[in-house]
């Protein structure tokens, strides 16, 4: 990106491309349109890394199924190619030995001015640029290591950017901080989070809902606690207690009302071993 560029965030007119995403074991076709915001739950050991290790092709075994970006399966795209097309803040982030502004941006590529102004959006502009980062970030807390992984997305302002429980060990203001800057920084692109706090998720477009290595229901949020009150999804929300299950369900109707969506379910399950496919339809080109 060139130094002198100003717009830091997604443009909503560029081409809107294929990216299809499935993978092993799954057995769902799944439906995710550009700009949507996607929830991944379930419980641990449900699969919900192993969706998020295919997508950048950490695993291969047991997998069927094709990654598609641009309609090209990702196969024939060199990873490194790949994996500068998806940003992803994880729930343990990667920082280096270096400055903040190298960790920022370690090619250069952007000037003072962008920097800071990122620093901003995350609330870390009192710390100087060329504050040294100690091996591992533990002179900055898990909260602001995170904010620094979120501040490095979007400087790269990619069309997908990955969440992977990055709000799990961090305290409220900084996940609150995390997700309105999600919201606010993000709008154009498509958003996936694994998470279990589910009020992190209540809100979005689309939930998936994963058990024993399997996508066991996918849809609107409201739709899957309204139409499915004994669905996988209803049961978690159950378990969190009459008072929240019912904020979370209040939540769920006003995100539907907002986000315009029409409720209606964009899966079929398909209780066979045949292969299964997913269409992310996608900002994202290589």
């Amino acid at each position: 990106m060139d130094k002198n560029t100003s717009d830091m965030k997604p443009n909503p007119k560029e081409t809107a491309n294929v990216f299809s995403v499935l993978c092993f074991w799954f057995n769902l076709n799944v439906s995710i349109e550009p700009g949507w915001k996607v929830g991944v739950v379930g419980r641990t050991g449900a699969g919900k890394s192993s969706l998020i290790s295919a997508l950048f092709h950490l695993i291969n075994e047991g997998l069927e199924g094709e990654i598609k970006i641009d309609d090209r399966d990702t196969s024939t795209v060199g990873l490194s190619e790949l994996r500068c097309k998806i940003s992803i803040i994880p729930q343990e982030p990667v920082l280096f030995s270096e400055s903040l502004r190298y960790n920022l941006d370690p090619f250069n590529q952007y000037d003072d001015m962008k920097l800071w102004e990122v620093l901003r959006q995350v609330e870390l502009n009192d710390v100087a640029l060329d504050h040294d980062i100690f091996s591992g970030g533990h002179n900055f807390s898990v909260g602001q290591r995170q904010l620094i992984c979120l501040a490095r997305a979007i400087l790269r302002n990619n069309r997908l950017l990955v969440l992977d429980e990055a709000t799990a060990n961090i305290d409220s203001h900084t996940d609150a901080l995390i997700q309105n800057t999600i919201r606010s920084s993000f709008k154009e692109c498509t958003v996936i989070t694994i998470a279990h706090r589910l009020n992190t998720i209540i809100d979005s477009n689309r939930i998936i809902v994963m058990e024993n290595g399997h996508i066991v229901e996918f849809g609107c949020p409201y739709e899957l606690l309204h139409d499915n009150p004994n669905g996988y999804f209803s049961q978690m929300v159950e378990k969190t207690g009459n008072q929240m299950a019912q904020n979370l369900l209040e939540q769920a109707k006003k995100a539907c009302e907002k986000n315009n969506d029409n409720c209606e379910l964009s899966s079929s399950a398909q209780n066979t071993e045949s292969e299964s496919d997913a269409t992310i339809t996608e900002q994202t080109a290589l």
